[in-house]
């Protein structure tokens, strides 16, 4: 039974219900169960309830096929004895892995047209650069081969990716640039002016930029719209980060706050004051709950969005300039030509780093984790590097929303479903389970409308007994086939007016004045024998 597919007539048994536990199918839920314990209307309880039971038995459906499909687990770093995990440097775990993942580490020399800074594709299949000095590349760095390389001659502050590989944007000396993957120009973005970050989002398709003016543009890139621009009168910002989660911009200020904005409302939904000096980097974990931010003052805080609390804070013995959270929530922190991964640092403060790293020529200047991949980049005023962090990376990959295997005919149809699925600005909320959920009104005003409503119900029921009470019984009155005659009656009384108005003008009828039909049929033949001799009338028909 616990193998049968669920159907409109049947229930989902018991057994199937505790084939899985709890934490297994919980990671399926969307939202909580309905309470139908309270409900007084039968047919609507049960209704609910049939519902909630196909819910609850496709949630154990998906996670049979989680444990069946899905097999990979996140792999780490164990030490032994007295060895410690921040120790072990890059070229003794190169040994150790397969040949496909230490292919990954690389160290790109490029020390005249740094420093750089750098994205990934949603996939984690392609890498762009953006050389300070006007040194662009896009990489499919798997493969390690280059698919495009141009120079623009122009001073370069921030490169991005937009919804695939195909396009992506570049912060100029004036104005933003859109290329694509070819090398070539396609559209210049003067709205975006003197931009220092970028970023996009993908599920609304808006490319958004701030930069030394201290203005936040939102720009939509499949109408080429300004959907929003807003001053934050904080002045230049070099911080921002967006929350995958709600889709919310956080820029961090000078003045040692954080604020979260919306395209939809002119001033920050949320402001934060985090640090006592100016806010180097900013943060956000995937289930967009934590927020990471380091300052001036040495500090990195994480943070609780949902209360908007503090939540750890650790001290470097620098301040912190990058940052970055894998998808398995693994901390990445860059100052100066030292890197340090904490693991688990987000959801309890972690006491040692869980690894370290040096960079052999340069200083930092961006930190990024590949999506789907152990794998984090370190841009620096020397090039590019890439070191191997086990466990950063999701090992099982979701194909509807990035495919790091995606042929041409695949993207093509990502495309147009992308564009099909695209939300609207207006639906950027702090709270995006609040979007399709129902505002309950104050008690006080539910408290009022109940009364009245309980008032009219016992206005309404003493007036029927008033009329009842009025009324003279007698027997035989609610019979059935007196109810049927009465009903027929009623039927041939409402056409017997429309009748006699047609045999009055036809003058069928004495009742209202006019001639009996005997009458009439004696006027016509009396008219038809007139100037007929008396002998032949016996000829005619009467």
């Amino acid at each position: 039974m616990a193998d049968q597919e669920p159907t409109a007539k049947s229930r989902p048994t018991k057994k199937l219900k505790k084939e899985f536990d709890e934490n297994s199918v919980a990671k399926f839920r969307r939202g909580q169960p309905i309470a139908t314990k309270n409900i007084e209307d039968k047919k609507l309880k049960g209704r609910l309830q049939y519902s909630e039971g196909v819910v609850r038995q496709a949630q154990v459906q998906a996670a049979k096929v989680n444990d069946w499909l899905l097999p990979g687990e996140a792999g780490s770093l164990e030490a032994e004895g007295t060895e410690r995990t921040w120790r072990f440097q890059q070229q003794d775990i190169v040994k150790e892995v397969d040949t496909g993942a230490a292919r990954k580490v690389f160290d790109l020399s490029l020390t005249e047209l740094g420093p750089y800074s750098l994205d990934f594709s949603r996939s984690g299949r392609h890498m762009l650069l953006g050389g300070r000095k006007g040194h662009l590349a896009l990489l499919d760095w798997q493969r390690l081969h280059t698919v495009c390389e141009l120079q623009v001659r122009e001073t370069i502050r921030d490169v991005h990716f937009l919804h695939n590989e195909t396009l992506f944007a570049v912060a100029q000396k004036k104005h933003t640039y859109i290329y694509d993957n070819r090398g070539i120009e396609i559209h210049c973005l003067k709205e975006h002016t003197e931009a220092n970050k970028l970023e996009f989002l993908p599920y609304h398709h808006l490319l958004c930029s701030v930069g030394s003016t201290g203005a936040l543009c939102y720009q939509d890139t499949s109408t080429g719209q300004i959907v929003a621009t807003h001053r934050t009168k904080l002045g230049p910002c070099n911080t921002m980060r967006q929350n995958s989660w709600n889709a919310v911009l956080c820029l961090g200020h000078s003045n040692g706050t954080v604020t979260m904005w919306t395209p939809n409302i002119s001033t920050p939904v949320v402001r934060m004051l985090c640090h006592h000096g100016p806010v180097r980097t900013v943060a956000v974990d995937p289930s967009g709950h934590q927020l990471i931010t380091a300052g001036a003052d040495k500090s990195v805080k994480v943070w609780d969005i949902r209360t908007y609390r503090p939540l750890h804070a650790y001290t470097s013995v620098a301040p912190v300039e990058w940052a970055d959270v894998s998808q398995k929530g693994m901390l990445a922190i860059g100052h100066g030509r030292r890197v340090q991964v904490w693991k688990d640092a987000l959801s309890e403060k972690a006491q040692a780093p869980y690894m370290t790293h040096t960079v052999q020529a340069g200083v930092l200047a961006d930190v990024a984790f590949c999506p789907y991949e152990d794998i984090l980049a370190l841009g620096h005023s020397g090039g590019v590097s890439t070191m191997i962090v086990p466990g950063a990376g999701e090992p099982n990959y979701d194909s509807f929303v990035a495919n790091p295997f995606q042929t041409r005919k695949q993207r093509r149809e990502a495309e147009v479903h992308q564009l099909l699925d695209k939300l609207q600005p207006e639906m950027i909320t702090l709270d995006p389970d609040g979007v399709g959920r129902i505002e309950r009104e104050p008690a006080d005003v539910q408290r009022e409308r109940q009364e009245e409503a309980d008032a009219a119900n016992a206005a309404r029921l003493s007036g029927q007994r008033q009329e009842a009470d009025q009324k003279t019984r007698q027997k035989g009155k609610n019979k059935p086939t007196r109810r049927q005659r009465k009903k027929q009656q009623n039927i041939i009384e409402d056409k017997k007016p429309k009748i006699k108005a047609a045999m009055r003008e036809q003058g069928l009828t004495a009742e209202f004045g006019g001639l009996t039909s005997a009458e009439a049929k004696r006027e016509a033949q009396e008219k038809v024998l007139e100037g007929v001799p008396r002998a032949l009338h016996r000829f005619y028909k009467k």
